[in-house]
């Protein structure tokens, strides 16, 4: 399965500050017209957050500096592991500004920059969910973007929101509240086999999320 080369990330639907719907309708795309699996399942969705919701990314579109690093409450990416053969797995981030798709080793050296000395409360933690699994349970009926008057913190898509499966409503939290004490100790077997079968995926650290794609077999 070749790559199209005419895709672009103006192609895709992307609302600011919406990046787990963004994603949502990123994966469906990308199954729809053949650059993923028809059912999505050499893809995966990554949240990435932390306990105080204060996660320092780099390359973002929205940041003003130089350096491009944005000090997100979370955020949400699509990592693609295709089956077989040697190519690298792709990250696909509506938010960057770093080539679309990037490989992941690249995307983590520039966008979460492992060597970078950041105090502990900003460590970031990535929740990583089979994409046919959050596309049958995810869903968000925006409440979150809305301001204790009940206004639009950032105004929503146009589109209705997004309802699972089993008809529930909103459930964002749980894949974007991350703690520490769920990251898991090592990268092996059983947590492979988990996030397939997880609804809230799997949560690891950042220097095991190469080894994790590295292992992972769509």
């Amino acid at each position: 399965m070749e790559l199209s080369s005419s895709l672009d990330s103006s192609q895709f639907q992307h609302t600011p500050y919406y990046c787990e719907e963004n994603v949502y309708l990123l994966c469906k795309k990308l199954c729809a017209n053949g650059t993923a699996e028809a059912d999505g399942s050499d893809l995966f969705v990554v949240f990435i957050s932390n306990e105080k919701k204060q996660i320092p990314l780099w390359h973002q579109k929205a940041s003003q500096r130089a350096d491009g690093v944005v000090l997100w409450d979370y955020h949400v990416i699509c990592v693609q592991r295709k089956k077989g053969g040697d190519s690298p797995c792709l990250v696909w981030d509506l938010d960057s500004s770093l080539p679309f798709p990037s490989p992941l080793a690249p995307y983590v050296s520039e966008t979460i920059q492992p060597s970078f000395q950041l105090f502990s409360e900003y460590q970031r933690f990535f929740r990583i969910v089979h994409a046919p699994v959050f596309l049958r349970c995810f869903a968000s009926d925006r409440r979150h973007m809305k301001d204790s008057a009940g206004n639009w913190i950032a105004q929503p898509p146009a589109y209705e929101p997004i309802v699972a499966e089993d008809k529930t409503a909103h459930n964002l939290n749980e894949y974007n509240e991350i703690r520490a004490d769920e990251v898991s100790v090592n990268v092996e077997p059983d947590l492979i086999h988990a996030v397939y079968t997880n609804k809230l995926g799997v949560v690891l650290s950042e220097n095991q999320l190469e080894e994790f794609f590295a292992q992972v077999s769509s």
